[in-house]
């Protein structure tokens, strides 16, 4: 046993050379750039094997990959962001092409305007390609993660791609202990690849999904697609019991943490998760029986385990770290979905949008919130749907506003 301070990126560097990564097609963009620049450096001096290669676009990387991982091959890329949605064309025909291969998305809020710091939206709106994710709050998690999204992938009753996603800069570039998995007990847990009969090659064509089909036969295989997604729960379950019992850390679709008495919950994923597991333990210092619920698996969606954990509750505060313009928070929605018409449903479903960006979400806010839930359950009524922001940093906008107003009047009148 191996422990290192590594940053996320690292970890996930690590992971894929732990995992047995031969091919890497890649292309840099902040703030994974770190993960493949870490790579070829192992690949150029000799401390792993495997090839790299440097394409022009992520279209053209994950195009790359998937023709790689039709062949045979372990593979494995990285991107973040704008790059995401720049590949998203190939997420889905790669996904269809039901090839095996991983891939890291560094979280990192969408444009416009630009920043560089992480929320969500670039991840979710892969959720419907037929890609698989994991979404790790850790650096630890993220090179678990990988060895568990390499299991999964592989398995012949799943075979699409899956996706293990960290925050950008406040997990990226954040150093935390990490204990690497002993390469000898990788080995019992993901075994080499065994393509079976779906590789291609050269003397022995076979299609890979991409004739042109008409409506009836295109239904057929979109469906077999979603049925596979569905498996990698029981994929996932088996993966992370196996998991377990070789290195001894446990992993569940959905991370539970002091919920069993819990009157208000909060449901919130990624690296910003850490934050609201700390509230729930200084509001439970105050008496305020807090929990929090932690989606790990984002696709499949954990449906049943969501309604295991928040059954019974008088309130539950969803916080996304995203928006769905028009709709609003998008794992609210979709946790709505699943609670909908169940017993034991929480009477209080909150939903609030906070972190977009990175903006930073603080204790007092949690306490706040917590506080608003429970005044809610006992009225009988869920609050409308906000956004975490307060009244200095409006305030600080419209100061910021009327600058920009006054310096604009100030050009028109210039000579």
């Amino acid at each position: 046993m191996t422990r290192l301070l590594l940053t996320g990126n690292a970890a996930a560097a690590w992971g894929a050379r732990l995992a047995g990564a031969e091919y890497f097609p890649v292309f840099p963009i902040t703030p994974q750039t770190e993960i493949i620049e870490t790579l070829g450096r192992w690949i150029d001096s000799g401390e792993m094997g495997g090839r790299m290669v440097t394409l022009d676009s992520e279209h053209s990387m994950i195009t790359a990959a998937g023709a790689a991982a039709a062949t045979g091959v372990r593979t494995f890329t990285a991107t973040s962001s704008q790059g995401l949605l720049y590949g998203m064309e190939m997420l889905y025909t790669v996904a269809g092409w039901r090839v095996p291969l991983v891939m890291v998305n560094v979280s990192r809020g969408l444009s416009a305007p630009i920043t560089l710091e992480p929320d969500h939206n670039d991840i979710l709106a892969a959720r419907d390609s037929g890609c698989l994710i994991l979404h790790a709050a850790t650096c630890q998690e993220v090179v678990d993660a990988m060895l568990i999204a390499t299991r999964m992938t592989e398995d012949p009753r799943v075979r699409l791609p899956v996706i293990v996603n960290l925050d950008g800069f406040y997990l990226s570039f954040t150093r935390e202990p990490v204990i690497l998995p002993d390469a000898t007990l990788v080995s019992r847990f993901l075994p080499d690849l065994d393509p079976g009969d779906y590789a291609f090659r050269a003397n022995q064509p076979v299609s890979e999904a991409v004739a042109v089909l008409g409506g009836g036969p295109y239904s057929y295989f979109r469906y077999e697609t979603h049925l596979a997604a569905l498996a990698g729960e029981q994929v996932f379950e088996e993966a992370v019991a196996d998991f377990a019992e070789i290195f001894g850390r446990n992993y569940g679709a959905v991370d539970c943490h002091q919920t069993n008495d819990a009157d208000v919950v909060f449901v919130q994923m990624g690296s910003f998760a850490t934050k609201a597991h700390d509230a729930v333990d200084r509001l439970r210092e105050q008496g305020i029986k807090a929990g929090l619920v932690r989606p790990f698996l984002i696709r499949p969606w954990p449906g049943d385990a969501l309604i295991n954990a928040l059954s019974g509750k008088k309130a539950v505060v969803v916080i996304d770290q995203n928006i769905s313009m028009g709709m609003g928070g998008i794992l609210h929605s979709e946790i709505a979905s699943t609670l909908y018409g169940q017993s034991g449903a929480p009477p209080v479903l909150m939903s609030v949008i906070g972190g977009l960006g990175g903006r930073d979400i603080v204790f007092d806010e949690y306490a706040a919130l917590a506080g608003e839930a429970l005044s809610a359950a006992e009225r009988g009524e869920t609050p409308p749907p906000r956004l975490l922001y307060t009244e200095n940093e409006l305030r600080e906008m419209r100061k910021f506003q009327a600058i920009a107003a006054v310096e604009a009047l100030h050009e028109e009148d210039a000579p």
